[in-house]
């Protein structure tokens, strides 16, 4: 009896798609090598029957270069064969390359079924491929499939379970049956010479010149055009997501928390008492100082007043905006060009070009952005590009609140920040990678077309990781306000203030009040910033201290997965560099360059 279904393919041909398709389980399907670096699973229900489906790593054939390959292939051979279907996903449009994988598996014995993917695009170029004639010359089924939009998943299902045992190999064809192969296994030319005999037969080229996307494609990877454009991208995508984050916080959020929420805070507030009343405490945790009388949803720190309108109010909305630029970058293929276009610059500072990928997600979050590290090859450049992503890389919900705080101040303060993060990053990575033994391995990676991705494929990935960011961050925020409400209210933070106001006021002038705002950045940065709101700083102390709250420790969440992917002798080194950065720059920017 089948027991599960195993997917597998060459990175990039949309097996995540198809995963989702098949089992309704909403995974994030990116259009970039590297998405489905860690197994995912789910089910199908076939009948009566409920079969596990496993998305196994992309991997180019059973013979591993890399660790990705090596999952793939070593979890494929823990499964008995006959309790297992491969579900073979083939890319349509490079069928040539993507049938070396499928020989493979057939010569195993592994009972097969080719889901030839991407067959809308195969038109676009000209290519006409006979999946009934390539079914014959297999001698298993070849379904065509259009997994994004849907096409042809049915029938993939239907052929899944033609029969009760799920034997797919078996299967009956029609016509005359011309086997070019064997259950044997071939040598390495033998199987490429087998692969051009049923090219020849099965596959047609029609010539057609360039469409404009196709010279789009090519431009993008060459230094000079690409590189314009790449700017250009970049540039209007945080644009894009300003402008999106600020309409929705102008149009949606504000009005919400202003003429809805504030009035019934008010009630609350008053229901609570005085601060000098039996609540006292009680008032200071959930509704927090009043400013002038009133409540302040930046300034009063309370878990019922600047903790929801932080996350909700001034952060989501950023967030949202960002995600839905990001998922289009992915989705339309343009990561995996800029990835190439990139590879020179970011091979001096240790890295190779996907690394632009967490980099990108670190935008976001950094916890996502430092956890798809695990896509680099060497140990040597995780290190690099998490302690980069960690000081140089603020994540949205501080750069919504540096966004809300020197905004006012004008565009050349908040571009500063920029920068600033943008000079260390360059000055530290090319440091590291001198420092460091070790080295970066070059960049084999495979350039998908553009594609213009449906919006309920973008909608559902934003709501994941709108989802998963909420899940993570709103706890954290909410323990982080009540805890350093606590401190505050029993004036804990009084002797840290003291021991460091000197480092504080001589070398960064800014007041001691400050250091307060500094700690807290330890576990929530969004939150710290907020806190120098109500002292009264100028913009270049703004200035200064939303930078240093950038580059030093990251969130505790952060802290956490550092912990996780480096260990814990690489963490402290990590912070090291931190502490160290920090008070350069921060020196340096004082006495050197603001006035």
């Amino acid at each position: 009896m089948i027991k599960r279904i195993c997917l597998v393919g060459n990175p990039n041909v949309g097996k995540s798609v198809v995963f989702c398709r098949l089992t309704g389980v909403q995974v994030i399907a990116s259009n970039y090598p590297g998405t489905t670096i860690e197994i995912t699973k789910g089910y199908l229900e076939i009948g009566k029957e409920k079969i596990e489906v496993v998305d196994l790593p992309g991997t180019y054939s059973l013979e591993p270069s890399s660790k990705a390959e090596e999952v793939a292939v070593s979890l494929l051979k823990e499964y008995q064969k006959d309790e297992i279907i491969v579900i073979n996903i083939v890319d349509a449009t490079n069928l040539e390359r993507n049938l070396y994988l499928t020989l493979q598996l057939i010569e195993e014995g592994y009972q097969t079924l080719v889901c030839l993917n991407m067959c809308d695009d195969t038109k676009h170029r000209g290519i006409t491929i006979n999946a009934a004639e390539l079914e014959k010359f297999l001698d298993v089924p070849v379904i065509s499939t259009c997994a994004v939009t849907g096409v042809g998943i049915k029938l993939l299902i239907q052929r899944l379970s033609c029969s009760t045992s799920f034997y797919l190999a078996g299967s009956s064809f029609t016509g005359k049956e011309v086997k070019l192969i064997t259950r044997n296994k071939l040598g390495h030319r033998e199987r490429w010479q087998e692969i051009g005999r049923i090219i020849e037969q099965v596959q047609h080229l029609e010539h057609r010149h360039h469409t404009l996307r196709e010279a789009l494609e090519d431009a993008s990877v060459r230094p000079f055009p690409g590189l314009i454009m790449a700017m250009g991208i970049i540039y209007a995508s945080f644009k894009i997501v300003r402008f999106v984050g600020e309409f929705i916080i102008n149009r949606i959020t504000d009005p919400i928390f202003f003429n809805l929420y504030k009035p019934l805070l008010e009630k609350i507030s008053s229901s609570l008492g005085e601060k000098d009343s039996l609540y006292h405490f009680l008032y200071h945790l959930f509704i927090g100082d009043l400013i002038n009388g009133k409540i302040d949803f930046k300034q009063s720190l309370g878990l019922l007043t600047t903790a929801p309108y932080i996350e909700f109010g001034m952060v989501l909305p950023y967030l949202v905006s960002f995600y839905f630029v990001l998922s289009i970058l992915e989705d339309t293929g343009y990561l995996p060009r800029l990835a190439i276009l990139l590879d020179n610059i970011l091979h001096r500072l240790g890295l190779h070009g996907y690394a632009i990928i967490s980099i990108l997600l670190g935008f976001g979050c950094n916890v996502p952005g430092i956890l798809t590290t695990r896509i680099l090859e060497s140990k040597r450049e995780r290190f690099i590009a998490s302690t980069l992503i960690s000081i140089g890389v603020p994540c949205m919900p501080l750069q919504a609140m540096i966004f809300g705080l020197l905004g006012s101040f004008g565009g050349f303060y908040v571009g500063g920040v920029y920068l600033v993060l943008f000079s260390i990053w360059i000055i530290l990575g090319i440091i590291l990678n001198r420092s460091l033994k070790g080295y970066s391995p070059e960049l084999l990676v495979e350039i998908p077309s553009y594609r213009l991705p449906p919006l309920s494929i973008l909608g559902q990935k934003l709501l994941l990781r709108i989802k998963g960011f909420l899940i993570e961050a709103v706890p954290v925020v909410l323990l982080g306000v009540l805890l350093i409400n606590i401190l505050l209210f029993f004036r804990l933070f009084d002797f840290v203030s003291g021991v460091f106001a000197p480092i504080i006021t001589g070398l960064f002038g800014l007041p001691k009040e400050t250091i307060t705002a500094l700690l807290i950045g330890f576990i929530r940065k969004d939150v710290a910033v907020g806190m120098l709101i109500p002292l009264a700083l100028s913009a270049k102390q703004i200035f200064i201290a939303a930078t240093l709250l950038a580059i030093s420790f990251p969130c505790i969440a952060t802290f956490v997965v550092l912990f996780k992917e480096l260990g814990f002798k690489d963490l402290i080194k990590s912070s090291a560099i931190m502490i160290v950065t920090g008070l350069v720059v921060g020196t340096i920017l004082n006495f050197g360059i603001i006035h």
